[in-house]
């Protein structure tokens, strides 16, 4: 007998709470190991990221049902009380009685007798009194959307700083929604009404992307890796705004192209594959099993130009100066753009980060910037929303570099709605505004 859909569910959110593994890497693996069907799979997705999602408001519940502080509870015990919690309270679908049967049972195989009535006696109480339990205190606002929506108030107060509190209020929410599957056409192959066609014909319900002409948004993707067309390279999985970088660059074919960190090759192999395979993109990272994936992803795409190279972006390469008719750095960042696909993110990142990585990312642009011809052109694109990574970087950038202008990407978007600044030559994607991650993007031009 394999494991309930449950049990999997606590042993990932261990695995991923207490070992700190990625969320994404974790499911995987788990889902691999135990043969489940589509609807148990389904659950098990459902309860990780439910928790993970809605951490902090599930672990104030909690702390207002039970007399034993949290950190004096046993990891697993804690974890077992967050199952039964999200599924009270945020899964309608599923019977209380179930939802505290399911969770004692747990404690019974994962806990001692003791555990056993403590579990059963705290998911009872919320279940009876839900309203008293998960009810905040609405006085101080950044209080209330740390704890309403689960971001850390770190993060809150920064925002609202940034942006208002109404933005910050409906982004976090916006966080904590499912993301929508973005796959993207592979142009050398197929094309996209071909591939929809496909698509359609398994069962895979289809639709066009907003922003992206490479893209398509596939509401059901269960599974969708296990088709063919992925199998012959038809499609590659790439978020609508990371699909928007070779949009923007859209560089000629036969150019030549230097990407400095590259890996897994996404952007890379759309690059190529704009170019028509014709030109030469090099392909850097710091790391030689990243740049594996991107040598696996540009076989299976049928893209040859690429070479890769372990390379670091923050030290000067003298053989590459001069030599890119296109730069692009896709900078490593805060990735707080992307806490609705790994939602570990909002307990992982710390506000000092944020300070140590703007060192890098302008490290990077201060050496890549002597790898371009004159007359050439710089993409910069992060996963992040934090003006310090974005706009603000690349501001400062100009200021000290005043052969180095930013272009106007109007002509590189059929559709225009709700941004404004491509007159100005960069773009900032919200995913509660755009439905995309959040994205940065800017485009400039050496011009002497």
């Amino acid at each position: 007998m394999g494991l309930s859909a449950r049990e999997m569910s606590l042993n990932i959110l261990y695995d991923i709470l207490i070992n700190d593994a990625f969320s994404n890497i974790s499911i995987k693996k788990h889902l691999e190991e135990e043969n489940l069907i589509h609807m148990e799979e389904n659950l098990v997705r459902e309860i990780v990221y439910g928790v993970l999602e809605n951490n902090i408001y599930i672990e104030y519940i909690i702390s207002k049902a039970s007399k034993i502080k949290l950190k004096k509870i046993h990891p697993k015990i804690l974890i077992i009380l967050k199952i039964g919690v999200y599924q009270l309270v945020f899964m309608d679908k599923i019977p209380q009685s179930a939802a505290v049967n399911e969770s004692v049972n747990l404690a019974k195989k994962h806990g001692h007798k003791g555990t056993i009535g403590f579990v059963n006696g705290i998911l009872r109480n919320i279940s009876r009194n839900k309203e008293a339990f998960t009810k905040i205190d609405k006085t101080n606002k950044a209080d209330y959307i740390s704890i309403k929506y689960s971001h850390p108030k770190w993060l809150v107060e920064r925002w609202i700083k940034e942006f208002g509190e109404d933005f910050t209020e409906k982004l976090c929410k916006k966080n904590n929604e499912s993301p929508e599957l973005n796959i993207r056409i592979n142009t050398l192959k197929t094309n996209k009404e071909t591939l929809k066609e496909s698509l359609n014909n398994y069962g895979f319900k289809v639709k066009d992307s907003i922003y992206a002409k490479d893209s398509l948004i596939v509401e059901n993707p269960t599974r969708i890796t296990e088709v063919s067309e992925f199998k012959l390279g038809h499609f590659f999985i790439q978020d609508e705004s990371s699909t928007l970088v070779g949009q923007v660059m859209d560089p000629s074919p036969g150019s030549t192209i230097i990407d400095v960190c590259s890996a897994p090759g996404g952007k890379a192999t759309h690059l190529g594959q704009i170019m028509n395979n014709e030109g030469k993109i090099l392909s850097m990272d710091i790391y030689e099993h990243k740049l594996k994936l991107v040598e696996e992803n540009a076989n299976r795409l049928g893209i040859n130009i690429i070479q890769t190279f372990i390379f670091d972006g923050t030290k000067r390469q003298e053989s590459l100066i001069n030599m890119a008719d296109y730069i692009l750095i896709d900078a490593p960042c805060s990735g707080l753009g992307l806490i609705r696909r790994k939602p570990e993110i909002k307990r992982n990142r710390k506000e000092e980060d944020i300070k140590e990585l703007v060192d890098i990312q302008y490290k990077i642009l201060n050496n890549a910037k002597e790898y371009l011809k004159v007359g050439g052109f710089l993409v910069y694109s992060t996963c992040t929303i934090e003006k310090d990574e974005n706009i603000n970087m690349i501001s400062r950038f100009i200021e000290e570099n005043k052969n180095f202008s930013l272009v106007n990407i109007e002509n590189k978007f059929h559709n225009k709605e709700n941004i404004e600044t491509l007159k100005d030559g960069y773009i900032q994607l919200f995913p509660h505004i755009h439905n995309t991650d959040g994205f940065y993007i800017a485009k400039l031009v050496k011009e002497r």
